[in-house]
């Protein structure tokens, strides 16, 4: 399936991965939003479960191993062209996952992949909407905890 003016919107998959405190982000390195920071993941394949696509992006976009728990967001993002063509349309479902082993190393797709303290989330450049997301879910994980007694 075309990425950039597709027949219909792709399916992607995103990951919430944190560890000690700090929030896993990549640079991406191809468009749509070249240069700006956002969560791994990646296009869903056919005949691939969600969660088993996490686990592949994750391992093949930045080198590390994560156990996929919930799904934690779904996110819509499209870009239209100059003339209000749909240049890119992608319906992301964003999972919260538990990092297991390994430590970030970009591929050909990220520029870098780095952890990110929670507090530093606005010296970074990131796609519309994905500190937002992020604190969001940090802060209902805390809540989650509180309210089970953690």
């Amino acid at each position: 399936m075309r990425r950039e003016y597709p027949d219909r919107p792709i399916l992607a998959v995103g990951a919430v991965v944190v560890k000690d405190g700090k929030v896993l982000l990549v640079k991406r390195g191809r468009e749509p939003g070249r240069g700006l920071w956002t969560l791994p993941g990646g296009a869903v394949r056919q005949g691939e479960g969600l969660k088993a696509a996490v686990t592949r992006e994750l391992r093949e976009e930045c080198g590390i191993e994560v156990a996929v728990e919930e799904i934690a967001e779904v996110v819509q993002r499209m870009i239209p062209d100059a003339d209000g063509r749909m240049r890119y349309h992608y319906v992301i479902l964003d999972y919260r996952t538990r990092w297991l082993r390994g430590d970030p190393s970009p591929s050909d797709d990220v520029e870098e992949a780095r952890w990110v303290d929670i507090a530093e989330l606005s010296y970074y450049q990131m796609t519309r909407g994905t500190a937002d997301l992020i604190r969001r879910l940090l802060a209902r994980q805390q809540d989650g905890l509180q309210c089970h007694g953690g």
